[in-house]
């Protein structure tokens, strides 16, 4: 069997993908080999190289349960604070974050993810904030010092939990899965004519799906999925009682305040572009303005 017969059945396996269940596929494709590899039929080392993109494409098209999203997510923070340390300088803020983040979520289409939802405070002077998969929320001191109000927090806040509520990462890592499962096809065609173990091969498709999750991080979201959080935000402010055209007013504050280049200059859209998609929604949302009544608490809160 020779390796343009390979690739043939890797196209096969992902074009049944398409019109049918990928798994299903992907389960017959990995048995059928190793039969047809025991039997002689074909080199053992070609039915193995099989197996392995069979289980590369089928892998890719599984659905993470809460749990692997809550764990990714994770590994994520954990990636995240190799660089910044969290701050436990003011406790009492960050439980004041955490009440927001609760009033966002619980008025929410997912008020529920596993192990909840939880923010804290890196304890940095620039201007940022990440939200991993599974309800991990990191939002730094500069931008904390931006924020000229409870609402604008809270727009700060609810963009990152429209980021989880979306998504957003795991359909990246999923996105980038399916990539890296018909890369690993074309290493198992190697590695069958170099005689390389399943394993190692194994190995090679799990340490990509970690480096993905490290770009996810470094790289930021993609633009539209920027403008789309920022679109969600409002609704989830709405939903709990905030003004949402504080998201408009804390963008403008950023966009005076953020340096280019680094932090959410270097991971998000700029200011100006998210402000005109806002802009266009924020009008449709009819919501008293009590946020005079809360700026006694952020101020003591923030001071």
């Amino acid at each position: 069997m020779n390796t343009k017969v390979y690739k043939i059945l890797i196209i096969f396996i992902i074009f049944a993908c398409v019109i049918s269940s990928c798994e299903t596929v992907a389960k017959i494709v990995d048995v059928g080999a190793q039969v047809a590899g025991a039997t002689g039929i074909i080199d053992q080392n070609y039915a193995d190289a099989i197996s392995l993109s069979a289980r590369a494409i089928g892998t890719a098209a599984e659905e993470i349960t809460p749990q692997q999203e809550y764990y990714i997510g994770r590994a994520v923070a954990a990636n995240i604070l190799t660089t910044y340390r969290i701050w436990n300088g003011n406790p009492a803020l960050t439980a004041y974050l955490n009440n927001i983040c609760m009033a966002i979520t619980i008025n929410s289409p997912r008020p529920d993810v596993y192990n909840g939802y939880r923010v804290v405070i890196l304890d940095s002077n620039e201007i940022n904030a990440f939200a991993t998969p599974g309800g991990h929320i990191m939002i730094t001191r500069g931008l904390i010092n931006a924020a000229t109000s409870e609402d604008a927090l809270a727009g700060v806040i609810a963009h990152e939990v429209a980021h989880i509520q979306l998504q957003h990462s795991i359909k990246s890592i999923k996105s980038s899965r399916i990539t890296q499962a018909i890369l690993i096809t074309g290493t198992a065609t190697v590695g069958a004519a170099a005689g390389m173990d399943v394993n190692q091969l194994t190995d090679v498709f799990n340490e990509s799906v970690g480096e993905i999750v490290l770009t996810l991080v470094n790289n930021g979201y993609s633009r539209e999925q920027e403008l789309e959080a920022d679109t969600i935000a409002l609704s989830l402010m709405a939903g709990a009682g905030y003004n949402p055209s504080s998201l408009v007013d804390m963008l403008r504050v950023l966009n005076i305040v953020q340096v280019a280049g680094s932090g959410f200059g270097r991971t998000h859209p700029t200011p100006s572009q998210r402000i005109t998609n806002a802009e266009r929604t924020v009008r449709n949302y009819i919501i008293a303005d009590l946020s005079a009544a809360r700026q006694a608490r952020f101020a003591a809160m923030t001071r």
